[in-house]
């Protein structure tokens, strides 16, 4: 594998400095609630916060400032999220069975979380995409409560009217005017105005998954998202024009964003290239996008499709796109990844907004071995068992024995004591 253009450095690092800095703010949260939030939203957002809680009077306020066309296309989303969440959903089944010993019944149930905290993050941009893809979905899992945090806008003096539009259509529970690590904290461990969660999801920068990070264990989380992600595998048979755009498109997101293209074809390779160059200058956001590639682009050479493949599946990146003459064919024998998008007419641009998928992905490897947000995120697999007077014989003679092995004699006992 020749490596044609290099990343500059890497994209992501936890450095001790974060970590004090977030365990400082969880504690400030911890103890002094409401008020650390207020304090913390004026040091780092500039915000002076009167409300936390977003009432239902910001909302409709919120359907003023946000014109009819954007209502219209926020909706089509959410019912292209909703379908296939529940879709999703139709696949999990709960399970009980007689087992093959007589009298022994094993069963799973499934049981929504109770109370789940959605992060939708600020930033440079609004994100009302990533509102409708965190709590349509829990709400089809049955989750009770989806408690969801943003940060305010500084144009606004509170959360951008796009995203609580977005979160009112998504049927979001709670909405609380609060980003950054200080909003983690005040989800994991509550305050007078909002009450803690059983889980966390969402995106955000290194100090909100850092806060995640320290909370696990107080509370579930979806994963620990790095810089978002783009790999292309293409075989040169496609419009580099295609490959181009969708890279930069990957690259707008975040100067710590990372594009990549392995390819078999390397003239393909430099159109793409001058593509990128010649596009880059109609895009608003090409500061943002021309240092994300150039910090962190990788163009990677390879000898064959299986080569591609290959370093594909090593890579796991959040989003894959297939442009190979044979897309259907090539994506058979990928297996790491957040979410695919087959075929030159698929760009990550309709997972981000509006296939249906969940664009709440895994990130730096752990696509092999996580998923991205859906349904059966917000849904625990509990185990079960029945035992009769009869079963409880069948099992007996194993279970004490195995106990006896591992010396634990209360447990040999409490079967013994069942069977006088």
């Amino acid at each position: 594998m020749e490596t044609i253009k290099k990343a500059a450095h890497k994209t992501y690092e936890r450095t001790p400095e974060l970590i004090q800095s977030v365990e400082n703010i969880i504690n400030q949260v911890k103890k002094d609630g409401d008020k650390a939030i207020k304090e913390l939203s004026s040091k780092f957002d500039g915000i002076n916060l009167q409300n936390i809680k977003i009432t239902q009077q910001d909302i409709k306020d919120a359907y003023k400032q946000v014109s009819p066309e954007t209502v219209k296309y926020l909706k089509f989303a959410a019912s292209q999220i909703e379908f296939y969440a529940r879709k999703q959903l139709a696949c999990l089944k709960e399970l009980e069975t007689p087992s093959q010993i007589e009298g022994v019944t094993l069963g799973h149930k499934l049981i929504p979380v109770n109370a789940c905290g959605a992060y939708v993050p600020g930033g440079r941009y609004p994100l009302p995409s990533t509102a409708l893809m965190l709590s349509i979905p829990a709400k089809i899992a049955g989750v009770k409560r989806v408690a969801a945090v943003s940060p305010a806008a500084k144009k606004y003096g509170t959360i951008h009217p796009a995203v609580l539009v977005a979160l009112d259509i998504a049927g979001a529970d709670e909405i609380y005017c609060v980003g950054g690590a200080q909003a983690i904290g005040a989800l994991a461990y509550g305050t007078s105005t909002i009450p803690a969660v059983d889980m966390i999801v969402g995106p955000g920068n290194r100090f909100v998954t850092e806060a995640k990070r320290q909370v696990i264990g107080k509370v579930g989380i979806d994963s620990l998202a790095g810089p978002s992600e783009v790999l292309i595998i293409a075989d040169g048979t496609t419009d580099p024009s295609y490959t181009a755009m969708d890279i930069l498109a990957q690259s707008e997101h975040d100067p710590s964003a990372k594009a990549i293209l392995i390819t078999t074809d390397k003239s393909f390779a430099e159109k793409v290239e001058e593509k990128i160059k010649l596009y880059e200058k109609e895009l608003p956001t090409v500061e943002i996008a021309h240092k994300a590639w150039h910090d962190n682009g990788v163009i990677m050479l390879a000898a064959n499709e299986q080569e591609m493949i290959d370093e594909a599946n090593n890579i796991a990146p959040e989003h894959l796109e297939v442009h190979t003459a044979d897309s259907l064919k090539t994506s058979e024998q990928l297996k790491n990844y957040g979410s695919l998008f087959i075929g030159e007419y698929t760009p990550v641009a309709f997972g981000d907004y509006c296939s249906g998928t969940n664009h709440t992905l895994p990130t730096m490897h752990t696509a092999k071995y996580s998923n991205g947000v859906y349904v059966g995120t917000f849904i625990k697999t509990s185990f079960y068992q029945h035992i009769t007077k009869t079963g409880c014989r069948n099992l007996s003679e194993a279970c004490m024995h195995l106990a006896g092995v591992e010396g634990l004699i209360a447990h040999q006992k409490s079967v013994a004591i069942r069977l006088k």
